[in-house]
């Protein structure tokens, strides 16, 4: 019998990744002085993303809404290990998906079976598009601040949304994204317009100061915010599909980390520098913690001027912008995955339309809920936060097993210290996610 030799058939996605890989390959190869430079440029966009993407438009209010509690004190620091957590995941994540060359959800139906991978989709699929509500609500408020139509502040999300998907070119899309993301860091001017305390802001971050009053439920409430700030299950499926879809390999691991380490950094600054911003609101005895973007803003302009309270409102509507971008896509990656049809920024819309359908009817439809009169928005982003903390124990589960297969990740598995670190981290996460879970639905317990 005759055997088949001829490979697969190669296609547009196939054929634009081999360029992106073949402009790598030369820069390694070649003996150019900026040649380390060269590849971080190359290679950077998943990490960084991720990172920046989870610093959206809740995440930002809820730092804020630290800052206006509790001053700098406590949360800096926090705010800081809470992204230490997200680096060492992220980092199992971009592993998995350089050895594998697969998703997410791909991998988990094909290592856990059918019920564990639609149990694990099921739970992305319902929070990606309660967050994606959320994050319109962060748009609409953003512009609302310059007094722009709710409708038009949705419309022009979504333009921007289609028309970055619509360039069907991973790299395109990723730099674009990237470019937008980087605006997060309009908190820091914000910041430095309270004129803060760079004295007690260094103390806090050397020494951990104690909580003013102790601890209390409210510190629970917003410690837990700000760790479904940082780590949710969307940025696992995203990350490892973008590391695929990418196509990174064992040989970029590394590079991976660094781009990992960058966002970390970027964005554990954005998110400290919203802490600070609202920390004179804390002094004043506002009670801000639960403002909406706009009135945030609003009750900053006497602090910083118009200028400052506009930068805040923009650091919103980009915040939101951003995680409508990554998080739509991660929901496509994950449907194409488990559906087995093509799921790549690299493909044309003809051939993998079911994958730009749930990244674009994904968005529509919750900006379509933002837009409903007397729709109940304050509910659903209170689901969101109990779906989002109560989703990431087996989410996190799932990548401490995978990341362990040793038939899959060859010499890539995780190492002792990896594992310990994780483990204290699944275990923590999982403790405080379902106290944060139990007294949102039940508010009046005290511990």
């Amino acid at each position: 019998m005759a055997v088949n030799h001829f490979p697969k058939e190669i296609n547009i996605e196939d054929r634009k990744r081999a360029i992106d890989r073949r402009k790598v390959q030369e820069i390694k190869s070649s003996q150019r002085k900026n040649k380390s430079l060269l590849l971080f440029w190359l290679l950077i966009g998943p990490g960084v993303l991720v990172m920046l993407g989870e610093n959206d438009a809740p995440s930002m209010l809820s730092y804020a809404a630290t800052g206006s509690t509790f001053g700098v004190g406590f949360f800096i620091p926090f705010v800081l290990l809470t992204f230490f957590m997200a680096y060492i995941v992220q980092e199992m994540t971009l592993r998995i998906g350089a050895t594998t060359h697969q998703g997410h959800a791909q991998l988990i139906f094909d290592r856990f079976g059918s019920f564990w991978g639609w149990f694990a989709i099921g739970d992305l699929l319902l929070g990606n598009f309660l967050t994606l509500v959320t994050e319109f609500i962060g748009v609409r408020a953003g512009l609302g601040f310059f007094n722009i139509s709710a409708v038009f502040s949705v419309i022009l999300a979504l333009g921007l949304v289609v028309g970055v998907s619509l360039t069907q070119r991973y790299w395109t899309w990723e730099r674009i994204t990237l470019g937008l993301a980087v605006f997060n860091l309009v908190f820091v001017p914000v910041a430095l317009m309270t004129h803060p305390n760079l004295g007690q802001t260094a103390h806090a971050l050397l020494f951990w100061n104690p909580l003013p009053g102790g601890f209390s439920q409210k510190v629970l409430f917003l410690m837990m915010a700000d760790i479904g700030a940082t780590v949710t299950p969307w940025m696992l499926y995203f990350h490892q599909s973008a590391v695929a879809d990418k196509g990174l390999t064992t040989e970029d691991i590394p590079a991976g980390r660094r781009d990992i380490a960058v966002g970390a950094i970027l964005a554990a600054i954005g998110g400290i520098a919203a802490v600070i911003a609202a920390a004179p609101l804390f002094a004043r005895h506002i009670s801000a913690q639960n403002f909406a973007a706009a009135q945030f803003a609003q009750a900053l302009e006497p602090i910083i001027g118009r200028w400052g309270a506009a930068l805040f409102a923009l650091g919103i509507f980009e915040a939101g912008l951003v995680a409508i971008i990554t998080i739509s896509s991660s929901s496509g990656y994950a449907f194409g995955e488990i559906t087995a049809k093509p799921h790549s920024l690299n493909r044309p819309v003809k051939e993998a339309w079911p994958f730009y359908a749930i990244i674009f009817s994904s968005a529509v439809l919750a900006a379509v809920i933002v837009l409903t009169p007397n729709a109940p928005l304050e509910y659903i982003a209170l689901i969101v936060n109990v779906i989002a903390t109560l989703a990431m124990p087996p989410a996190l589960l799932f990548v401490l097993l995978l990341a362990n297969d040793r038939e899959i990740m060859k010499r890539s598995y995780n190492s002792v210290i990896t594992n310990v670190i994780a483990i204290a981290i699944v275990v923590f996460i999982s403790l405080t996610g379902v106290v944060y879970g139990v007294l949102t639905v039940f508010p009046h317990l005290n511990f």
